[in-house]
C-alpha cells in the first residue's frame, strides 16, 4: 500500500480517521469542508451545530469535567473515545483539525515524496515537481533507509510518512528532516526543509490512443468537478480508466460530483444518521456511453468506495483490481470546550443495491494485482466501444 505525505498519518489511522468519510459539515470550529445532505438533498448544517447527543454528549461531558478539574479536555475526550469501541472515532486538537482541513483543501506540510513498502523496504514512487525532494535530486526508485536517524526498513509506510512530515512532534514548515537514501550501490544522506505544498489530486494521461486514465488521489475540494472536466475533454469514442487505487477518500460531496460525470442522475448511495435514512443522488447529464473501468485496491477507502459501489451497482463500470479497504461509516464532528474536535460514528452508508461496505470492502468484477492497468486496457478493448451500462442513468 502506498503512502503520501498529506494523508497517511498512523495516529489518525489508529484513531480511525485517516481522511474520514467527511459527510460533515459546516464545522462548529468555523471552517466549512462541505455539507451533510439531508433527505431532500439540501445542506442541514444545523445538525452539526446542535447540542451533542449520545456518545457525542458523553465525550463532551468528559472534556467539560476535565476542564473543570484543571485537566486536559483533549486527553479526557480521547480516553472517552477509546472506551467507546468506535474504531473510526478520533479526537483532534485545534491544530490537528486545521491540518486535516488543509489536507482536504489539497494543502499539506511535507517534502514532496510518495513512497511504498516493497519487500520490507521503503521505495520512493514519486517526487513532486518543485518540492524539496525534487530540489535535492531524489528520484523514483530510490530507497529510503532512515529518517532523522531512525531506520525505516520493515516499518509501515504510514509511519514513515508521519516521520517525514514530523507529525508526532508537530513540526511546521521550515523545519528540517534528514533522510538516509540508497540508489543502486550508492548510499548518501540529504537534509531537506519541510514546506507548505499543494497537490493536484486529479491527473489525466493517455494509456493508449483510445484510452485515457483519470487518476484520483483523494477527494479534496474541487476534485469532483476536475473529474467531470477531464471526462468532457476526453476524445470522443475513447475508453476511460478511473484509477482509484490508493485513494483514502475525503469529501463525499466531491465523490458524488465525480459520480455525476458518469451517471445521468439517480442514486449514488444511501446512509443513515442516528437511524434516520438519507440518500445521495448524482446530477443528471453525465456521460453514460463511454466504456469505463474503475481500478481499485486495498488502499481504496471511504468516499472512493462509495463512488466505486455506485458505478458497479449501476452497471456503469467494470471494476478491476483487488478488494477495497472497507470503510463505510459516517462521522460527525463536535467541538469540545478547549476547541478540539471529536468525530464519532453516527451511521453507515450502503451502495445503491443495499450492500454494506464497512468492514467488508467491495469485491472487484475482475481480480488483478500489479497487472491491473494492463487488464483494464484489455477490458476496454473487449467492450468494443460499448459502455457496460445497460441503460443510461439506470
Amino acid at each position: 500500500m502506498s503512502g503520501r505525505d498529506p494523508f497517511c498519518q498512523p495516529r489518525r489511522i489508529r484513531h480511525g480517521a485517516a481522511l474520514t468519510l467527511v459527510f460533515a459539515s459546516v464545522l462548529v470550529a468555523g471552517a466549512a469542508t462541505g455539507s451533510l445532505p439531508g433527505a431532500d438533498g439540501e445542506a442541514t448544517a444545523d445538525e452539526t451545530r446542535a447540542a451533542p447527543v449520545g456518545r457525542h454528549a458523553d465525550v463532551a461531558r468528559a472534556a467539560e469535567e476535565a476542564a473543570a478539574d484543571g485537566k486536559s479536555p483533549l486527553e479526557a475526550a480521547r480516553r472517552a473515545v477509546s472506551r467507546s469501541g468506535d474504531r473510526w472515532a478520533a479526537v483532534y486538537s485545534p491544530g490537528e483539525y486545521q491540518e486535516l482541513e488543509d489536507a482536504l483543501d489539497g494543502r499539506y506540510t511535507g517534502v514532496g515524496l510518495w513512497a511504498r513498502e516493497r519487500d520490507g523496504r521503503i521505495e520512493v514512487t514519486k517526487v513532486g515537481r518543485g518540492t524539496p525532494a525534487a530540489d535535492a535530486g531524489i528520484r523514483p526508485g530510490d530507497r529510503l533507509r532512515s529518517v532523522d536517524g531512525e531506520r525505516v526498513d520493515g516499518r509501515p509506510v504510514t509511519e514513515v510518512v508521519s516521520l517525514l512530515r514530523g507529525d508526532s512532534t508537530g513540526e511546521p514548515a521550515g523545519t528540517t528532516v534528514r533522510l538516509g537514501l540508497e540508489r543502486s550501490t550508492r548510499a548518501w544522506s540529504e537534509t531537506l526543509r519541510r514546506a507548505r505544498l499543494s497537490r493536484d489530486t486529479v491527473t489525466v494521461r493517455a494509456l493508449a490512443p483510445r484510452v485515457s486514465v483519470i487518476k484520483v488521489g483523494a477527494f479534496t475540494k474541487g476534485s469532483g468537478e476536475q473529474v467531470r472536466t477531464a471526462v468532457r475533454r476526453t476524445p470522443a469514442g475513447s475508453g476511460i480508466v478511473l484509477d482509484l487505487r490508493g485513494n483514502p477518500g475525503g469529501l463525499v460531496a466531491e465523490a458524488v460530483t465525480a459520480a455525476s460525470a458518469f451517471l445521468d442522475g439517480g442514486l449514488v448511495a444511501t446512509y443513515d444518521v442516528d437511524g434516520e435514512q438519507r440518500a445521495l443522488h448524482a446530477e443528471p447529464g453525465g456521460d453514460t456511453t463511454r466504456p469505463l473501468v474503475a481500478l481499485v485496491d486495498g488502499g481504496t477507502m471511504s468516499a472512493a468506495e462509495l463512488l466505486t459501489g455506485a458505478l458497479q451497482d449501476r452497471g456503469r463500470a467494470v471494476v478491476v483490481g483487488s478488494r477495497t479497504f472497507g470503510k463505510g461509516s459516517v462521522q460527525m464532528p463536535t467541538t469540545l470546550p478547549d476547541g478540539s474536535v471529536a468525530e464519532l460514528t453516527v451511521g453507515h452508508y450502503r451502495t445503491p443495491s443495499g450492500r454494506g461496505v464497512d468492514g467488508h470492502g467491495l469485491t472487484p468484477d475482475l481480480e488483478a494485482g500489479e497487472e491491473a492497468l494492463q487488464r483494464a486496457e484489455t477490458v476496454l478493448s473487449g467492450l468494443g466501444g460499448q459502455s457496460p451500462t445497460a441503460a443510461p442513468g439506470r
